[in-house]
Formats: structure tokens, sequence, C-alpha cells
């Protein structure tokens, strides 16, 4: 056990503190609240989330037709006061109407807050909508969309305080926020309790070890605080365990989901219970041996393809335990999957792969309310590139180790064609960190934004090297309380991923500061670990950026996998710096000045070894390192030692080269502009707060305005979007892209004119009628094409697919398009909803250079095409459109 350390003036010194809180050896202190490590095994809190305690009686919501937010434009809210007035029992505004702003003129009086369990009884008349209904079948929301009658489902609220949520696309599951019409009058109703005590979110005052963890490596340090967050972290790794032998996510989160599991065993899981990760691998696979994108953006894949990441947690389980089977067995599924993703997924214009940023997979969170599924698809993030890339070097690294030079060499180039595009089109020098993601549609723009868990693995994973490493890690901005997950944050969108710390990206940063050497990063990140698990008392999924609590974010889990993986992460390979080689186990050790002293971990089981180490001192050199006395060469325990082991290490306590850390406030970016085109003008809404304009055309800038409208010609064809920057050069998101020119509409071939149109009841399409493809129905449409002249040609579909909601299920349609056997690219159709199939839009374009006549082009279902359902993959095509676009 650790001793205590004697109450001296150097043990009261903070070992860390900022304005936020203050780390201490044996507590966090952060204003009133204290958390303490009583012993090893026990710890106190008080910390009360301050959540509910202060909350404005004025409260903003919207309706939502089908979970959709669809009532008004984006910053367009209804807003009510909820003070009861004098004798009523609830409040109740006046009856609203769909569409139309309501705002309720009644002052809020000065240290007036939402009383606790306040009724609010909304009554909404849809009597507009469902006479629209009648007369022509659909009703057309504010953004022109049109809502066809039999896609009609429900009517929910969504809105600022709880049971309320902006979480739009999870509103079918929360049957509290429908309102329902019992009488049939078109007028619905809803009655809510807000501010409910019994809803609040709250955390345990004492942690006391009660699941025997011994058999598991312990850890002893002069740091009461870190041995007790790290023996909570055993316990919680043990309670993650589920009876049929896998991890389970979190407390709150069931199951096995795959890129949960797989970054959790790259941070400690692998060596810590490498048969349950095994386990849970081996779970994420495909009948076909194809890795499992879980069901996610549109349908799951290829919107999303960061299942990939679990290549390298089968990796980092192989070098962990040298399993030959395991290997063998991991191989061919690794390497179908990538094929798969070369085909749907890769981009050769950029290098990059295609698909929603890992692990940020809320749509608005992180990415412009403008974009859907399809525009994810087609984006090109940092963090998922960092993913696709170690992919290729770890099946590259499997087949050496197997022998296959032809399989490595190609997936080492495959690799190194990433990196180039990451580093050519990502990278931001005036900046000194990579941007978050290309996105448009037919022109890619970089979003500025920094994106931590993309940062740290660019760093982790040798896409970042050298000074420009360095630069990363010194650069990214960091907010009060750690990393945040995207910086700036967005206006207008709840804590999430937007405006959140996650413990377990600030692991993987603590572990890209501690390979590039920067102490000070590496100080801040353990505290940032460290302060959350201590107060909340367990491993939670994510707190709230802006104020460090975990109540105010949409969906929070305790217990959380990966959370706690970074946890012992911190120790295993940070502090110990144990990095797993196919044939060994180097030590590569950091300990910050902060944090120096003594350390031991016991009964560290490596292969055939149990290691017993030691640790003392301070910095990144070692002085000396020794196996049972002896000097061991390179820092490296040979992977055929077996037996009991004792290692010793001395680093020289000598602090690394001095670096920065780029301390910010925690901002936040205007809003994205909403553009139109009318009488060859651009205009947008003026913003307060905003300096400039840029606006693009065709990707690229044009002028820099702090006017709110521009002249441009409509005799040719170009796309234009506008940029919103502030005083302090924050940049909101380029608006959605505008076609503007004659091409803007393009040429329609209708497909019921070269394949059988469906007998299906489905409104909204153009033409005579549409067709549908299933995986048995018109698996190849062969479509001729005429053009008047050469160029390079925009080439989509217009189409509908009702099999799942806009946010989840796995039944995005792929297809193939080709010219003759001339790959021409990856056509992506996924879920708008569910069961509506009058709704209708369009795919991803696929860019193709034409020359002047008539060319045969065939959309196919192809082995790689495959969805994560495997048996629907289906959807509605209405016609295919050419736009020219140079």
């Amino acid at each position: 056990m650790a001793s205590t350390p004697t109450n001296t003036k150097a043990d009261e010194a903070p070992i860390w503190q900022s304005d936020a809180y203050k780390l201490f050896r044996d507590r966090v202190e952060q204003g009133a609240y204290v958390a303490r490590a009583v012993s090893p095994t026990e710890m106190t809190s008080n910390y009360r989330s301050p959540a509910n305690a202060f909350l404005s009686p004025k409260i903003s919501f919207k309706f939502s037709l089908n979970g959709k937010d669809n009532e008004m434009p984006s910053g367009q809210d209804h807003v009510v006061v909820a003070l009861p007035k004098a004798g009523a029992t609830a409040v109740e505004p006046p009856l609203l109407t769909f569409g139309k702003r309501y705002e309720d003129p009644a002052p809020v009086p000065a240290n007036t807050y939402l009383a606790p369990n306040t009724p609010l009884k909304i009554r909404l008349d849809l009597r507009p909508v469902l006479a629209a209904f009648k007369q022509q079948g659909y009703y057309t929301l504010y953004n022109g969309d049109k809502l066809y009658q039999q896609d009609f489902k429900h009517v929910f609220v969504a809105g600022s305080v709880a049971p309320l949520s902006w979480d739009f696309d999870n509103l079918v599951n929360k049957p509290e926020l429908e309102l329902k019409d019992p009488d049939g009058d078109g007028i619905y109703e809803v009655l809510l309790t807000l501010n409910q005590p019994q809803a609040a979110k709250t955390t345990a005052t004492q942690w006391k070890q009660s699941i025997n963890t011994t058999d598991f490596p312990q850890y002893t340090s002069e740091y009461p605080l870190a041995d007790a967050l790290y023996n909570l972290a055993l316990e919680e790794a043990r309670r993650a365990v589920e009876p049929d032998g896998t991890f389970r996510t979190g407390k709150e989160w069931a199951g096995v989901w795959t890129r949960d599991i797989s970054y959790s065993i790259i941070l400690a899981q692998a060596s810590l219970q490498p048969k349950v990760a095994m386990n849970s691998l081996l779970r994420k696979v495909s009948p076909e041996g194809r890795i499992i994108q879980d069901t996610g953006t549109g349908g799951a894949y290829p919107c999303s393809t960061d299942r990939i990441i679990w290549a390298t947690a089968a990796w980092e389980i192989y070098k962990v335990t040298g399993d030959q089977a395991w290997l063998r067995q991991v191989h061919p599924i690794i390497k179908k999957s990538i094929e798969d993703d070369v085909q749907n997924a890769y981009d050769p214009q950029t290098g990059l792969v295609r698909g929603e940023s890992s692990f940020l997979d809320w749509r608005e969170q992180t990415y412009p309310r403008w974009m859907q599924p399809v525009d994810i698809y087609e984006s090109e993030n940092l963090g998922t590139n960092a993913v696709h890339y170690q992919a290729n070097v770890v099946l590259a690294e499997m087949a050496q180790q197997l022998g296959d030079q032809a399989v490595a060499a190609k997936h080492q180039k495959l690799a190194s064609q990433i990196k180039e595009g990451v580093n050519q089109h990502l990278w931001q020098a005036d900046k000194g960190y990579y941007g978050q993601f290309l996105y448009g549609r037919t022109n890619l723009v970089l979003s500025p934004r920094a994106e931590a868990l993309g940062e740290g693995l660019s760093v982790l994973f040798g896409l970042a090297e050298g000074e420009r490493a360095q630069q990363v890690v010194a650069k990214t901005p960091i907010t009060a309380y750690g990393v945040p997950c995207i910086y700036p944050q967005i206006p207008g969108i709840p804590p999430y991923h937007n405006n959140a710390v996650w413990p377990f990206v600030q692991s993987f940063w603590a572990l890209a500061a501690a390979k590039v050497g920067n102490d000070a990063s590496l100080t801040e990140s353990m505290a940032a670990i460290y302060r959350p698990a201590a107060l909340f008392l367990t491993n939670k999924e994510n707190f709230v950026a802006e104020n460090g609590d975990f109540a105010g974010t949409q969906i929070n889990s305790s217990n959380m996998l990966w959370s706690l993986s970074g946890s012992l992460g911190l120790v295993y390979k940070v502090l110990f710096g144990m990095q797993f080689e196919p044939n060994r186990l180097v030590f590569h050790p950091f300990v910050p000045q902060a944090f120096q002293g003594q350390r031991k971990l016991t009964g560290f089981h490596y292969r055939g070894a149990v290691l017993d180490i030691e640790l003392q001192g301070f910095g990144n050199e070692l002085s000396s390192i020794t196996l049972d006395g002896q000097p061991l060469p390179d820092a490296a325990v040979p992977a055929s030692l077996t037996g009991q082991h004792t290692v010793r290490m001395v680093l020289s306590s000598k602090a690394p080269k001095a670096a920065t850390v780029n301390r910010v406030p925690n901002r936040f970016s205007p809003e994205t502009p909403t553009v139109s085109f009318a009488n060859n003008r651009l205009t947008w809404t003026k913003q307060e707060g905003v300096k400039t304009y840029n606006v693009l055309k065709d990707g690229q800038l044009l002028t820099t305005t702090a006017s709110t409208e521009l002249a441009v010609s409509a005799a040719s064809f170009a796309v234009y979007q506008v940029v919103a920057v502030d005083d302090l050069g924050l940049e909101s998101f380029a608006s959605e892209p505008l076609p503007v020119g004659t091409q803007a509409a393009g040429q329609q071939y209708q497909l019921e004119t070269i394949a059988p149109k469906a007998a299906l009841p489905y409104k909204g399409f153009s033409g005579k009628g549409f067709v549908e493809v299933s995986k048995t129905k018109n698996t190849a449409l062969t479509i001729p094409v005429t053009v008047t002249e050469a160029g390079l040609y925009a080439v989509d579909f217009r189409y509908a697919n009702g099999n799942g909601p806009i946010n989840t299920n796995n039944k995005c349609a792929i297809r193939t398009l080709r010219q003759g056997q001339k790959l021409l690219g990856t056509i992506v159709l996924p879920q708008r909803g569910v069961e509506e199939w009058s709704n209708w839009g369009f795919t991803n374009a696929v860019l193709v250079r034409l020359e002047k006549g008539t060319h045969s082009l065939t959309l196919a279902f192809e082995p790689a095409n495959e969805n994560m359902n495997g048996e629907v993959n289906q959807a509605m095509l209405d016609y295919l459109r050419v736009r020219k676009v140079q």
C-alpha cells in the first residue's frame, strides 16, 4: 500500500492548479467541492451538479414532425416564461400554430429560477398542416421540402430544459414528448413536468472497493488519489465484463460497440483482459467475415467507416499475447474490410477516406445542420483518416509476420497515400494543427475547427512527425477542464460532443503529449483525467467543457469502458511507458516533474512472464533499467521471457525541453449562414458579433465582405457558400452549397424509361414513376447519358429510402457506378426516415469526366456493396441527374 504523505507545507502545495480547480496528492478541490482519497480503496466526494439549481424559467422549444428539425429555421424558437400565473396550476402559453413563432412577453424577475416540478401544458394548432394534406396531399415545410400525408407519423416537442431535449433524431424514443390529438380536432397537446428533482442527475458521495481485483496488476505510488483512481478503474473494468465474456460499453450502454471496445483495447484492455478483448472483437464480425460498423448516421456503413479501428485493436492484442492463431484469424477479416473500403470510401483525388468523424457520430453535434447523412459520407475527416491509415499500417505488418510481402507492400502504399493526403489537405500551417474535415458537395472545403481525437491520433500513429507533431500538441486549443472534442464550439447545440470533454480522448491526448515530450501538456492531461473521476467517483463518459459538470450533457454513463481504460492506460502506457511490439515489450516511461517520486506496478503479465516493475524519478530519459539486477538492453523485455521477474527503472530526473499548452477560453463560433439567390444577388442574414463574411465560389475564396449581399452572375454554373468570421477570427461552418447558373438543374434521365416502374403507392416522384432497387430487383441499371460538350460532370440520383431513421439502424443502400468496366465511384443512398418513402433527396455526386457524345453508365449492386444489415439493401430511384461543373 502507498504510504500517506505527512502533512507538511510542501504536501499542501497543489500538484497542478488553474482558476477552475486544484489537484493535490490526495484530493481534488473545485470551489466548494472536494474529492479525497481516504485510502487506496476508498474515496469521498461532496460534488453536487449545479445543473438543476439555477435553471432559467425562460424555456425555448420547437415542434417537430416525424422527429426532424423542420418547423422553423435554425435560431428561431418558441419562447415561454415558465412562471405559473396566480391561481393557475400549470404554465400554459396560448394556442400555438405550427411554423409561427411565439415569444412570451412576460419579463423574468431578477433572481427568479425555474421551480421544481413546474407543469407546462403546450397546445399546438396543426390544422394548417392537416388542411394542406387534405388539399394537395403534402405540406411544404419552411425550407421548401414536402412532407407527404402518407409519411406523416408523429408530432413532438423539442427544447432546452429536461424532459425536453434538442436531440431531434431521438425524439421517437421519448414518447413523453409526443403531442396527441385525442378528439381529432387538429389541436395536439402535451403536459410536461419541468425540473423534476427525482430526474436530477447525481453521483455517489463515497466509493469503497467492493470487488476483488488482486489478480490484476497492482499499482502503488506516493500519490494516494492516483492509487485510488487506479483501483476504481480496475473495479469498473471488472464490472464491464458481461456474463458471456464480452465487454459492456458502459453502465447505460449495453452491448458491444465496435469503436468503444477497440479504443478501450488499445488503451489498456489488450493487456488487462485479453480474452475478453478477443471475444468482444469477434462479436463485431459479420458472417461474411467483415468488421461491423455499428448502427449509425443514415444507416451505418459507409456513411460511417471508422469500424476499421478494430484492426489496430486486434493488432494490439497480438502484440500483447503473441497468439499466432489470433493473427491468422484476424488478418483476412481486416484485409476484406479494407478491400470494401477502398471501393466504397477511398477518394482517389485527395488520397483520403470518406466517412463520419470517428466516434463523433451525432450529426449536428459536430457538423453544420444542413449536412445530411450523404453529405457526411462525402466528408473526409481527420480522426477517421488516422484510423484508416493505422489500419493499413497494421495490415502491412500482419502480412509481413505471415510472409505475404505483396499484401504488405500494397497496404504500405495505401497508408502512405492517406498520410500524404492528411498532410496536404488537412494541415493548417497558420494554426499549427490539422483541420476537422473536408466537406461540401462537388467542391470540398476545410473546416478549420480542431478535433481532439484526430489531432491526438495523428501524433500517436505518426501522421504528424517531428516538429509538426510537437506543434499539434502545443497549439491545439485546450479549455479549462481539458481538451474539448472540437474547438471552437458550435452555437445553439447542447453539450455532448459539442462543448464537451471526453476522458478517453483526454487519455489519447496524454499519450500524444508523452510521445512528443511535452511535460506541461501531459501534466495538465493527467489532472484533467483525475478531476472528473475523483469528483464523480466513477469513470463518466463525458462532461461539459464549459463548467466540467457531468449532468449537463445530453447523454452520459457511469462505468464507461473507454474512460476507465484511459485511466489505466495512463499508468501502463504513459508513466511506465509500455510499448508492445511483435517480439518484445519496450519501456519508454514518462513521469511529469509534478508527479515525480517512486511507483510500483506488480503482477503485470506479459506473455509467459510476470513482471514486478519499479520506477523512480521524473522525465522521459532512462538513466538505468535492469531486469533482476542486470542491465536490460534496449529497455526491452523479450517475448521469450518466462517466470517471475523484477524490472527496475530510474529516470534521469531532467525535465524535457520546455513546451507550451495553448490554453483558451471556451469560445463559440458564429452560426452557419443561410444563403439565398435571387435577382443575381446572394443574400444572407446579418449576425451580431460577426466582422466579415468570406464568400466561396466552387470551394475557393471569391471575396471577403462586411455586407450581407453580393452580386454574382447566373450566366455560368457555379456553387457558392458563405462563412461568417467574428472579431476573434473564429469561423462558422460554410453555408449549404448553393448552385447558381444555367447548369444548376442539370439533365434528368427518368429511370422508369429503362427499367420496370415500381407498383408502390409512394408520392413525390417526377416523371411517370420510379424504380425499386434491391438485392434481387434491378441489380444492374444501364443508363445512356448524352452530353453536348466535353467536361467534368457531377452524376447523382434522386432517391428515397424509408427503411430507417436518419440517425440509427443499418440499412443504408449502396451501389457501384461504372462506365463499362471502369469504376467511377460508389453511390450511397442513406435512410431518410422510418417508412418515409415519399421523402426524396439526392445521393452523393460522383465526378465523371465525359467526352462529347453518348455514354453508358451502369449502376449495379456488387459484392463490396453489402451493407451492415446484410438482407435489406433497398431504395427507390426517381431519376439520374447530370450537371456540368467544369
